[in-house]
């Protein structure tokens, strides 16, 4: 039969890639990313100028088939591959990111009627304007007892599609009114390719508070939000949610010419970043972590029952891989710490003598850190720079860094703030432990474990976990070629599952990170002294960080 391909396209916040992947082996065989024109819209509408409030982050649907019409040419120019050898294409994308459609599927941001009004537009998934919406979600879902609840750590994030609508709905409802459907915009991608409007079961479980047994929520509680959403699920979240690696449908001929592929061939339903990575990194069975880790960390696990687990952002049946239970948890700052202590904590001396031996920065606060031993510092802190997502879901709490000295070094607080994130992600596996759901090992993948040794160093050592780390840069973007693989099946030289095509097309770097016995001893205790931290200023034994940020609050009014 020959070689045969497949393409997957990684939707992020700034950009989209394309990636060209040998089915074989997951060799990547050409790469190509394209910057969104417009990308990220938080102050004005393009256009007509039209302010945002605070808080908003929009998107311009176009930029996304730019993505398609450019990387993916571009990917097959590099490669000089024959169309006729890509057989699927799969897509990842930051969720929930959701857009109003009118009954052509065209987004209502789009109309001339309705350009110039901010609701009609594509919402980010880091749009937080909807954050009114989320607290009375989880206030009338709490007091109704309403079991969907705990499956979500006990929250309704306003980054998800029901806070959003119901925004649209309170502040814009002739655009609610004029939208046929409200999608995912992966789904929405997905949509333009095939000409077919197809739900994903990862999306529409994480995201919309679908259930793959019970469905949506009742209608007496969205009855019980607003009269007017009723009929929501019913009406513009209707539409069949398909389970992870079916085929959405075929490239419709307009857009195989745009895109330089041939017509026909097999697309995947949608899927998000973070859950793409797992299978591609080999994960495809219970018990094993896996790490998505940047600027902030997304954790997921495969099990097979439903279980509570406190601080969970979901469990979804089929939501990472078909036939299991797809569990996420998650770390909202850890990269993004790092940087805020690069950029504006540490001393200007540190920034000369890493630039006289050529250093970044954090290279040379990872060297000088790595010489001392856990404990050594006699520092310890609190990771919650930006809130704590797992397990406590609470975005008002705030960071913490105990037992400065006058004798205090750089690199000290540097390690202190790497070890931090370490046992926040070590209180999510004692979180799924505690609740009968296994992890015997971690999996990372993303920028931070190629780059930071020290990091996943004392990771193996805080969890006693050893840590397989992705070969790929891309494993979203392989992850999703997979599942475009499996869309085309195994007669046209893909897979029948995703299970197969991990077997042959994932990798991981043969070196692990495992765990120092003597490292472990220490941490151990240090991890006795963040959980006394934790509890203390977490679960309401101090709520001194509350207090603290509505002074501040008052103080810029």
């Amino acid at each position: 039969m020959g070689k045969k391909y497949a393409i997957g396209v990684d939707y992020g916040t700034e950009s989209g890639r394309a990636v060209l992947v040998d089915l074989a082996d997951g060799t990547e065989v050409a790469e190509h990313v394209t910057p969104y024109p417009h990308g990220v819209i938080d102050e004005v509408l393009p256009g007509s100028g039209v302010k945002l409030e605070h808080d908003w982050a929009l998107q311009h649907p176009a930029d996304y088939i730019e993505v398609l019409k450019r990387s993916v040419p571009a990917v097959m120019k590099q490669s000089g591959i024959s169309p006729a050898d890509v057989i699927g294409l799969g897509i990842d994308f930051t969720a929930c990111t959701m857009l109003p459609v009118d009954q052509e599927g065209t987004p209502l941001c789009l109309k001339p009627e309705w350009s110039d009004n901010p609701h009609s537009w594509v919402k980010l998934w880091k749009h937080h304007a909807a954050q009114d919406e989320a607290n009375l979600i989880n206030e009338i879902a709490e007091s109704r007892g309403e079991a969907f609840l705990p499956r979500y750590g006990g929250k309704i994030s306003s980054e998800w599609m029901i806070a959003k609508a119901w925004q649209i709905l309170n502040e814009a409802p002739a655009v609610y009114e004029s939208a046929d459907l409200f999608l995912e915009a992966t789904d929405w991608v997905i949509s333009q390719m095939t000409g077919n409007i197809v739900r994903n079961s990862c999306t529409a479980g994480y995201k919309s508070i679908w259930h793959k047994q019970e469905g949506y929520p009742s209608q007496a509680f969205f009855r019980a939000l607003d009269p007017r959403l009723e009929a929501l699920t019913e009406t513009k979240l209707r539409g069949e949610v398909k389970p992870l690696g079916t085929k959405a449908g075929e490239l419709t001929a307009a857009m195989a010419e745009a895109m330089g592929l041939a017509a026909g061939t097999a697309i995947a339903v949608g899927n998000v970043d973070a859950h793409a990575a797992v299978p591609g990194v080999g994960v495809v069975t219970p018990g094993k972590l896996v790490m998505a880790m940047g600027t902030s960390i997304c954790h997921m696990l495969l099990g097979t029952e439903e279980k509570r687990v406190e601080g969970m952002c979901g469990v979804v049946e089929d939501g990472i891989i078909p036939g299991y239970l797809g569990y996420e948890a998650g770390q909202s700052a850890v990269g993004d710490i790092f940087a805020w202590y690069v950029e504006h904590g540490v001393p200007a001396y540190v920034k000369e003598a890493a630039d006289k031996e050529g250093l970044n920065v954090h290279v040379w606060l990872e060297r000088q850190a790595a010489a001392y031993k856990p404990g050594e510092s006699g520092l310890l802190a609190l990771d919650w720079w930006n809130g704590n997502r797992s397990v406590l879901v609470d975005t008002d709490l705030t960071g913490l860094l105990v037992g400065y000295t006058l004798l205090t070094k750089p690199e000290e607080i540097y390690r202190a703030l790497l070890e931090a994130t370490a046992f926040g992600t070590r209180k999510i596996v004692d979180a799924f432990h505690s609740s009968g759901v296994e992890v015997q090992e971690l999996y990372a993948c993303g920028g931070l474990p190629q780059k930071n040794r020290l990091l996943m160093q004392i990771y193996a050592d805080v969890t006693n976990r050893e840590i397989k780390i992705a070969d790929s840069k891309q494993t979203p973007a392989l992850g999703a070629a997979m599942f475009g693989a499996v869309a085309a099946g195994s007669a046209k030289g893909g897979y029948d599952s995703i299970v197969d095509a991990a077997q042959k097309m994932a990798r991981v770097r043969e070196e692990t990170f495992k765990p120092i016995p003597e490292n472990v001893a220490v941490y151990e205790k240090l991890y006795q002294e963040y959980t006394s931290l934790h509890d203390y200023f977490g679960r309401g034994g101090n709520d001194v960080m509350k207090r603290l940020k509505a002074i501040k609050e008052e103080a810029r009014a």
